[in-house]
Formats: C-alpha cells, sequence, structure tokens
C-alpha cells in the first residue's frame, strides 16, 4: 500500500459553518464522527466539502450520518463544494441525491 502525506481530514467550525479538509477515508471516519457527534449540528445549515482530498466510501457513510442526525434534529444540512471524487462515490452507491445541495428537505429555511 502506498504511504501518502495527505492528513487526515479534519472538522472545524468556523462562522456557523462546518468544513472538512483532509483524506476523509476509513482511517479517519470514526474520529470525524466522534467529533461531530460532540458539535451542533452548523448554524448555517451549511457543511463545506471543498478541502477535501483522498475519500473512499467511508467519506460517504459520514455524509450519509450527518444527513440522518440533521433529519432527526429537524435541521437543514447542505454540502457545499463536493468534490468530484466524493460525487462519483456517490453515484455509484445510488445516493447522489442525498449528499447534493438540492436534495429535498435539504435547503436552509430562508433567512
Amino acid at each position: 500500500m502506498k504511504a501518502t502525506s495527505e492528513r487526515p481530514a479534519l472538522l472545524s467550525v468556523d462562522g456557523g459553518r462546518w468544513s472538512l479538509s483532509g483524506a476523509l477515508t476509513i482511517d479517519g471516519a470514526a474520529r470525524v464522527l466522534a467529533a461531530s457527534r460532540a458539535t451542533e449540528l452548523p448554524a448555517s445549515g451549511v457543511a463545506s466539502l471543498a478541502g477535501l482530498g483522498r475519500v473512499d466510501s467511508a467519506a460517504v457513510a459520514v455524509l450519509l450520518a450527518w444527513r440522518r442526525r440533521a433529519l432527526r434534529e429537524s435541521k437543514s444540512l447542505v454540502f457545499a463544494g463536493v468534490p468530484s471524487n466524493l460525487a462519483a462515490l456517490a453515484q455509484l452507491y445510488g445516493v447522489e441525491q442525498l449528499i447534493s445541495a438540492e436534495a429535498e428537505g435539504s435547503r436552509a429555511p430562508a433567512a
């Protein structure tokens, strides 16, 4: 297996928005989920994925867990800046509608 210098994914909260950066793979998915559980859903209803690099199916699982949480809490959650590699995985698994900004019920409420 080839070693990579890309750092594991990091969840950060900035101005009521969640941001993910780094590699979101099986190696760090549990850590990202634990960090998100200890944090309120983003006040803006937006989770930015633009900083993601390498992803695998664990990234899709994290996003689906976040979507389920938002539904349980009756909150809006939109994924912005979905990288093409993650979009391709979501399409492969047939869940692309759940991570797209146009997903039914995922739009942030009007201000």
